[in-house]
């Protein structure tokens, strides 16, 4: 098992997870900003998430604004004792022409959009969503912020897959448009550290505390 990190007094450490699963995760529909809840399933991650979190020594708790990581932070919140504060900054990507469908739905109906997003172009905006480069400067932004306010001390932050998506990239100096290397479970725990303002992964999808598998963000 992975061990979780402690607090650490010269650097801020940020534990971002994944909201639990929805029954849209699970019929692989695009969400973006449609506010969907979780399903029974992800209510049960949710709790197995704040469980494995409460000796963690989390100073803070902040949460997407949408349902489905509300949700998933108050589960958390209930075994850390603490309230969720509302970053709505750190909501999904607005997937435009998208949201609502299923992959499957998506590609059929609109194939050269499709391929703008699937070929990860920075662009694209899904012509009434948004585009890769202004999620990642919302993201980034935000990301920075909360690091540089909580220096010496451990946080959670509950997002989405989209938005961890981006911060994978931030961190390790990814290229937007390069083909995803790494998984997005449902509650998975990402443990990252920003020290004197270099950034580095400690964990990544750490799902130990699921006993099953966990949906990836993207369709298998």
């Amino acid at each position: 098992m992975v061990e979780i990190p402690s607090a650490c007094q010269s650097v801020a450490r940020l534990c971002l997870v994944r909201h639990g699963e929805t029954e849209w995760n699970t019929q692989r529909r695009i969400q973006g900003q449609i506010d969907v809840g979780l399903n029974d399933k992800g209510l049960r991650q949710a709790e197995a998430a704040g469980r494995r979190l409460k000796d963690a020594g989390i100073t803070t708790l902040y949460s997407s604004d949408l349902q489905r990581a509300w949700s998933t932070a108050e589960r958390i919140g209930a075994a850390i004792g603490l309230a969720p504060l509302p970053v709505p900054e750190l909501r999904e990507r607005r997937y435009g022409i998208f949201e609502g469908l299923t992959y499957d739905e998506a590609k059929v109906r609109y194939p050269a959009a499709y391929a703008a997003m699937e070929s990860r172009d920075p662009d694209w905006d899904g012509e009434t969503g948004e585009s890769l480069l202004a999620h990642f400067e919302r993201v980034a932004g935000k990301l920075k912020a909360l690091a540089a306010a909580h220096v010496g001390e451990s946080i959670v932050v509950v997002v989405h897959g989209g938005v961890l998506d981006i911060i994978n990239r931030f961190v390790r100096g990814t290229p937007l448009e390069t083909p995803r290397d790494f998984l997005i479970p449902n509650t998975g725990l990402n443990w990252i550290v920003c020290d004197g303002g270099e950034w580095r992964i400690e964990t990544w999808g750490d799902t130990a505390h699921l006993e099953a598998d966990a949906l990836d963000e993207l369709p298998t």
